[in-house]
């Protein structure tokens, strides 16, 4: 796995190259941070020709170790302004890294047309996609596996990308064929839609074929890793009963669920949209209450929605869950899913668009809990009407166009499903993670609330550095390998997880990594982002949650965030 895929658009150009020395034992997210660091300028505008696109398999990605399949998506973020890495499952990074390909990189601009780039064992080839246009994510799916083959993953923007909206992500199939598994966050779907790319075709005919140095060492060491999956209670009995929606009614009894933009941490509905209740309206309805987001997932915490009209909605998450549930004081599942297909279908992130409904909402666009009206906004983006155009470029834009000054988001990034004043560590993480506002960047979640691997008071400052800090570097270095971000869970209380994990790379690419270096691999990872970002112009003064959570008491608890402004300073000092 060792070609660079470079697409000249502005040239129509099509270059294959082998990777540096310098990148062999870099993947996924070290990867593209790393290309962005070294090939694009930090002050360029994001939606210009000097931004460049990134896409990476991980390290073990292309292999059969557990749950190994995650795509990163790299690049200058239109949203944020700084470095984005967005991660998703589905089938292309397994199928990138069987055809040798260690990252696309995406360069220039397309002065007319739109374009497909097809990768097979043959070679790569950019192809007339005019006919896709204004599509969207499902029908661009479905005619592309039409005509390459019911097995290829398909890689595309919707109509968000195509307008530039700020808030588009970037979609792939998942083993199904649904266009579902979004890296959705940072608006990275414009920078892709910037290019006029609208779709890449990955046509292998094999998934986990990619080369191993030492095979029997490698299987003995996946077998292991897959024994701690399915051994911890939470990657083998909670996610793989009721997905990541489990969480719902954890994180409600907790006082950390935000409500009405932020305002409680406490939904009276919360039951009415929790996994337990997904599970079985889904099952009831012929669905699936988990399902496997990629090939290789041992863990399988995503899910099948059928909505009452006959769609299927693959996969309604927590996240999701939250941001059009308790977020809106929406309590209806049927609601939730049916945002969620119109963003699927759309190519918007669910994350930023429910925060930004949760803003209009607190300006009195439209009333909270009208799940009718905030459907009927959503669709305005297919049109790119004004308001549509609106919501698709974020919560920050939303809040300054309308003056609403309680705006939960960091670095232009609205906040996720945890709120900072009853979840202090993941405040520290929403600070200060160079990703801007960003749950996965160091979940904290994990020793605040679950008591996985130790416990930190979640409403008290002591510790929340440290548990920041820490997690962010090994988030940075999971993320470089495409594991998904739950292992973590088992790594985390198990001391043999995070070797095993060592082990299976040293197999893989016949190195002697230590799990020293591993952790220094995450480190740089986050010392790549940061000089990025300062270099385009960020100071310590965005390393800052919103005024309002440092005054605002949060029910039940009635804390605020008091993490200390010159603690903030020093969590990525290592």
């Amino acid at each position: 796995m060792n070609k660079l895929v470079r697409v000249d658009m502005t040239a129509k150009r099509v270059v294959v190259e082998e990777a540096p020395e310098k990148y062999h034992l870099l993947g996924g997210r070290a990867l593209t941070s790393q290309l962005v660091r070294d090939e694009v300028p930090p002050t360029c505008h994001p939606l210009g020709p000097n931004n460049k696109l990134v896409i990476a398999p991980g390290l073990l990605s292309g292999t059969s170790a557990p749950s190994s399949g995650r795509l990163s998506v790299g690049g200058k973020s239109p949203l944020t302004g700084g470095i984005k890495e967005a991660n998703a499952g589905g089938i292309s990074s397994q199928k990138l890294a069987n055809l040798g390909i260690k990252a696309v990189i995406l360069e220039g601009q397309a002065q007319d047309g739109w374009y497909l780039l097809r990768l097979s064992p043959e070679g790569a080839e950019l192809l007339p996609a005019d006919d896709l246009v204004g599509k969207g994510t499902y029908e661009v799916t479905a005619i592309c596996r039409q005509r390459f083959g019911s097995k290829v993953g398909v890689i595309t923007i919707g109509p968000a990308g195509e307008m530039l909206l700020v808030a588009a992500g970037v979609t792939n199939n998942d083993p199904d064929g649904n266009s579902s598994r979004y890296a959705g966050r940072g608006g990275l779907g414009a920078v892709m839609g910037s290019k006029r790319l609208k779709a890449i075709v990955v046509d292998s005919p094999s998934l986990f074929e990619a080369p191993v140095k030492e095979v029997d060492r490698f299987r003995a060491a996946a077998r292991r890793f897959a024994e701690i999956l399915h051994q911890h209670p939470v990657t083998g009995q909670g996610l793989p009963a009721y997905g990541t929606n489990v969480l719902m009614n954890i994180i409600n009894e907790a006082g950390t669920l935000p409500t009405r933009n932020f305002r409680s941490g406490r939904f009276p509905m919360a039951a009415e949209v929790s996994g337990e209740k997904l599970s079985e309206v889904a099952e009831a309805r012929g669905g699936k209450a988990t399902h496997a987001c990629h090939p290789g997932c041992v863990i399988r915490c995503s899910n099948v929605y059928p909505l009452p009209d006959g769609k299927v909605c693959s996969p309604i998450e927590y996240e999701t869950a939250w941001a059009f549930g308790p977020n809106l004081e929406i309590g209806s599942l049927d609601t939730i899913g049916e945002l969620n297909y119109i963003c699927n279908d759309v190519g918007l992130d669910t994350i930023e668009t429910g925060v930004t409904l949760g803003v209009l909402m607190e300006a009195g666009v439209l009333p909270f809990g009208d799940g009718k009206a905030a459907i009927e906004l959503l669709r305005q983006v297919y049109q790119g009407t004004p308001m549509g155009r609106l919501l698709g470029s974020g919560a920050a834009a939303a809040g300054r166009i309308f003056g609403v000054s309680r705006v939960p988001a960091v670095k232009g990034q609205g906040l996720p499903a945890y709120d900072p004043r009853a979840c202090k560590g993941n405040g520290v993480t929403y600070a200060t993670s160079p990703m801007g506002a960003d749950h996965t960047a160091g979940y904290a979640v994990t020793a605040n609330i679950l008591k996985v691997g130790g416990y930190v008071d979640p409403l008290k400052p002591e510790g929340q550095v440290e548990l920041s800090r820490n997690l962010q570097i090994a988030t940075a270095f999971i993320d470089s390998t495409g594991l998904c971000l739950f292992v973590a869970f088992a790594v985390l209380d198990n001391p043999e997880g995070l070797p095993t994990i060592v082990e299976m790379i040293n197999a893989r690419y016949g190195v002697s990594l230590t799990v020293d270096q591993a952790l220094q691999l995450g480190q740089q990872v986050l010392r790549t982002e940061r000089d990025f970002n300062s270099r385009a112009g960020f100071t310590s003064a965005d390393d800052r949650l919103p005024e309002f959570f440092t005054y605002e008491p949060l029910p039940p608890h009635n804390t605020v965030f008091d993490v200390p402004a010159e603690d903030l300073d020093r969590v990525l000092d290592f």
